[in-house]
Order: structure tokens, then C-alpha cells, then sequence
């Protein structure tokens, strides 16, 4: 039997009815797909869709844990350090506070000593803050910004409803007053309550009713989004070159071209009143930005 299906096996080779060669060449192709390397993206993107993304998300998770366990740590070490609350003999109810009643006019030329306190004793504080602001502005700027291109006619016609008569009219009559008013709180700052911060959040609400009422575009002809970051980065770069300046004199003992002035007058205190109009810019850019942001996604 064996031999019979041999001798017919091999009359169809012969007759032409059987091919070895397609076998041959498909080993062939599969030896050479077995003998090619992956490139190492490949390999790459093949680790990440089997297992990279959970052990990115769970190296995440751990990495994560451990800083906040190292500040948790390192604050808790510090608050150690501190005195004792509400002693007499500590120096935040002693020697600093007396410091800043009794002397702080003289050093700093503010009648104002809050002003005094947060924009030269403490400026960089407040830089810290200013910059805050700033890096805030720019995360949601970089979150929600879409640009024009994937926006429908009917999207931007949403963004320009058709404005109240009457919310017109008192945005006509309110927001030059209230524009005038800010910058007064900011240039007397260093005189009576107020400054940078309270002035620019005047005139950051100034132009949000300007835009609600008007809409952003008559804002844009005059506020656009590189006007907003020129003057934004100009104001904080001013802020850290003067302090700066401040505090090196001051502490090497170098004359100082800074005059604190006569208290009382408008140009006094030194470097606090084109601080305190510094602060006022950045936050009256910054919340001009979170507005048009989160309404229309751009500025």
C-alpha cells in the first residue's frame, strides 16, 4: 500500500499536477520575517500597548506620593523649629513688629505700612505671588486655548450675543469710573488701603463688564493676546530686576540710588509705587485672561 501511494504521488509530480515550490518560497518568506529586527519604536509602542501604560501610571502614583510625603515631612520638620504660639518673648510679637510700626515709614517712605511691609520688607513675597498669577494664567491658556480653525461661524457668533440696551448703557456710565478709580487705589497704594492688587482687580473688572457688555472684540482692538504677555512679562521682569537691585545694595552695604522721599507726597517711598503699578498690571491681565479664557477659549 505504502509503495502504491508512492509511485502515485510521484506520477502526479511528474505529471505536473504537484508543486513543491510555493512551500519552499513561503519558508523562505517566513525565515526572513523571523531574521527581521523591530526597530526600537516599535518595540517601544508594543511594550507601552501590553503593559507601559500601567506601570507609567503606577510609577506615577508612587513618585507622587513620595514628594508630597518629602514636603509633608520637611514642614512638619520646620514647624518644629518655631516657637511656642501667642509667648511674649517671641520675635514675631516682639522685635519684627515693632520694627515695622516704629521704623517703617522712615525706611521705606509709605505712610501706607501694609504697602510698606508686602513691597519692601517682603517684596519678593509678593513677586512669588505675581508670578503665581502669571504661571496660572498661562496653564489655562495652555489647557483650554483651541485656536480659530476648528471653530463653526455659529461658535464665534455665540461669543457676540446680542448685548442688553441697558447693560450698554451702565457699562458706558460705570466703567470709565471705575477704570479712573483703579488706578487711583494703585497710585496710593503707599499712602492709604490699597495698591496693586486691589486697583488691578478693579481694573480687571472694569474691562470684564466692558466685554459683557460690548463684547471681546471691541476689547480686542485695543487688548490682544501679545499686548496682554508683553506687558504681563515686562511688569514681573521690572518687578525682580528692582528688588533685586534693592536687596543687594542692601545687604552688601552699597549705596543706593533709592530714595524713599518725602512721606506723604505722590512720588515717594522709593521703588513701591512703580511696584505697586507693576502688580496692578499683572493682575489686571490675568483676570481680563481667566475671563476670556473660560467664555470663549481665547483671548
Amino acid at each position: 500500500m505504502k509503495n502504491n501511494r508512492f509511485i502515485l504521488a510521484l506520477k502526479r509530480f511528474m505529471d505536473g499536477e504537484v508543486s513543491f515550490e510555493p512551500k519552499a518560497k513561503e519558508r523562505e518568506v517566513r525565515r526572513e520575517s523571523d531574521h527581521k529586527e523591530k526597530t526600537i519604536a516599535e518595540r517601544y509602542f508594543a511594550w507601552y500597548e501590553k503593559s507601559g501604560y500601567k506601570a507609567f501610571r503606577n510609577a506615577y502614583i508612587v513618585v507622587g506620593v513620595l514628594i508630597a510625603a518629602i514636603i509633608i515631612g520637611a514642614l512638619l520638620v520646620t514647624v518644629s523649629y518655631l516657637p511656642p504660639y501667642a509667648e511674649y518673648s517671641n520675635p514675631a510679637n516682639n522685635e519684627v513688629t515693632e520694627r515695622y510700626i516704629e521704623k517703617g515709614m522712615e525706611e521705606t517712605g509709605a505712610v501706607n505700612i501694609v504697602a510698606g511691609v508686602i513691597l519692601d520688607y517682603r517684596a519678593f513675597d509678593t513677586f512669588g505671588e505675581s508670578c503665581v498669577l502669571f504661571v496660572a494664567s498661562c496653564s489655562v491658556m495652555m489647557l483650554m486655548k483651541k485656536g480659530k480653525k476648528g471653530k463653526s461661524i455659529e461658535t464665534l457668533q455665540n461669543y457676540n450675543p446680542k448685548r442688553d440696551p441697558v447693560l450698554k448703557s451702565l457699562a458706558k456710565v460705570l466703567v470709565p469710573f471705575n477704570l479712573m478709580l483703579g488706578v487711583y487705589v494703585v497710585l496710593n497704594g503707599h499712602l492709604s488701603p490699597g495698591g496693586g492688587f486691589s486697583g488691578g482687580a478693579i481694573m480687571g473688572a472694569s474691562l470684564i463688564l466692558f466685554s459683557s457688555a460690548y463684547g471681546y472684540r471691541k476689547v480686542r482692538l485695543i487688548l490682544t493676546e501679545k499686548l496682554i504677555k508683553i506687558v504681563t512679562f515686562v511688569s514681573l521682569t521690572f518687578y525682580a530686576f528692582a528688588k533685586g537691585y534693592s536687596f543687594f545694595t542692601g545687604a552688601n552695604h552699597l549705596h543706593s540710588i533709592i530714595n524713599p522721599g518725602t512721606p506723604g507726597r505722590i512720588i515717594s517711598a522709593g521703588l513701591i509705587l512703580p511696584l505697586n503699578i507693576a502688580v496692578g498690571f499683572v493682575v489686571t491681565m490675568t483676570m481680563y485672561s481667566f475671563y476670556a479664557l473660560f467664555t470663549k477659549e481665547e483671548i
